[in-house]
């Protein structure tokens, strides 16, 4: 692919909303249109962002033949019938996290893009972050020695009421897959799959999540990791890894840093931002500076860098990496007793 990358985006909510906005600033880019449940709505969101066409049907949008991918920001319960709605069209697509409501439903779209030799990705931008491609390097170099432990937690105070979609058992509300997918795919990110899973969790009477706690094990790697999440208490949002030789630490924010701290024994403590020298994304896999980009516009580079290399899935954000992480969910899940309409389907 080559020449402006065509972008429709299907649903417009706050993410659609944010997604939208760092996009349009982007070189080499254009978002061409825009689809949700209703006309009013989707008109009202082109208008906003200056988007030539608006469509009241995902179908349509999925059919428009100047769309070359389509960013999926509806609810998690709808991730799997948009994003396959639109690969089965010949849409790339970028889907929001968490990738979709279960494992299940992960493994059927995995199988049609990559049938369909098209591009899926889940926008896990923490991923795509220069910060935290340099924290992975440093670890993968042995600059703390072994992993023993990770800690990372996001809670949010609320209050959500009822009426909320983060208490809708059918959206697939809770705590868990809106924010605790992110402390999940961190410990993911530096240890892979673990084969232990613990949790326990306060439900709500909907019977959603309002606050996860998870202890996950590696047994070969002698390592572990303690995760929180909430939505009813504002938690540090703050993440450590520990090894046998020092530790990093992220600050407030870490599923989008713009530092961290790397400690170890005998060494003044040394920080790193996306200018340090050598940070990935200076030169790197986005092919832009991380100093230029911002937000969400690292996952977004990253896609079309993708695009423009005829990859079918990126190697910051692999699809192996999307579906083990969706396992880890529903296996707490299994724990804390959660089930969501669409677990008994299929």
């Amino acid at each position: 692919m080559s020449g402006t990358v065509r972008w429709g985006v299907l649903a417009t909510g706050g993410i659609a909303a944010a997604f939208t906005e760092d996009l349009r600033s982007m070189a080499d880019t254009e978002v061409v249109a825009v689809a949700s449940r209703t006309d009013a709505s989707a008109q009202a969101f082109a208008e906003r962002f200056g988007i030539p066409r608006a469509y009241g049907s995902w179908a349509a949008l999925a059919a428009d033949d100047e769309v070359d991918v389509v960013y999926v920001a509806t609810p998690h319960s709808a991730h799997r019938e948009a994003a396959a709605l639109c690969l089965e069209a010949g849409k790339h697509v970028l889907c929001e996290k968490a990738f979709t409501l279960n494992a299940r439903e992960a493994d059927a779209l995995v199988k049609l893009a990559r049938d369909r030799g098209l591009f899926l990705m889940e926008a896990m931008w923490t991923y795509c972050n220069p910060v935290v491609r340099r924290m992975t390097e440093l670890v993968r170099d042995g600059a703390i020695g072994e992993i023993r432990t990770v800690q990372a937690d996001f809670g949010l105070a609320g209050p959500f009421g009822p009426e909320h979609r983060l208490r809708d058992r059918a959206l697939g509300g809770g705590a868990l897959l809106d924010l605790g997918v992110y402390p999940v795919s961190f410990a993911h990110l530096l240890l892979g799959e673990p084969d232990r899973v613990q949790a326990d969790a306060v439900l709500s009477p909907e019977g959603v999540d309002l606050h996860t706690a998870m202890l996950l094990g590696w047994s070969e790697a002698g390592a572990s990791a303690l995760l929180n999440c909430s939505i009813v208490a504002d938690t540090p949002q703050t993440a450590a890894v520990t090894g046998t030789k020092g530790r990093i630490e992220f600050p407030r924010g870490f599923f989008y840093p713009e530092r961290f701290v790397l400690h170890r024994p005998g060494h003044e403590p040394e920080e790193f931002t996306a200018e340090t020298p050598g940070a990935a994304g200076a030169t790197g896999a986005t092919g832009a500076t991380g100093a230029g980009l911002r937000g969400l516009q690292f996952e977004q580079a990253e896609v079309v860098r993708a695009l423009r290399a005829g990859e079918t899935e990126s190697p910051l954000v692999p699809l192996d990496g999307s579906l083990a992480v969706m396992r880890t969910l529903d296996a707490v899940r299994d724990r804390i007793g959660v089930r969501y309409p669409a677990d008994d389907l299929g």
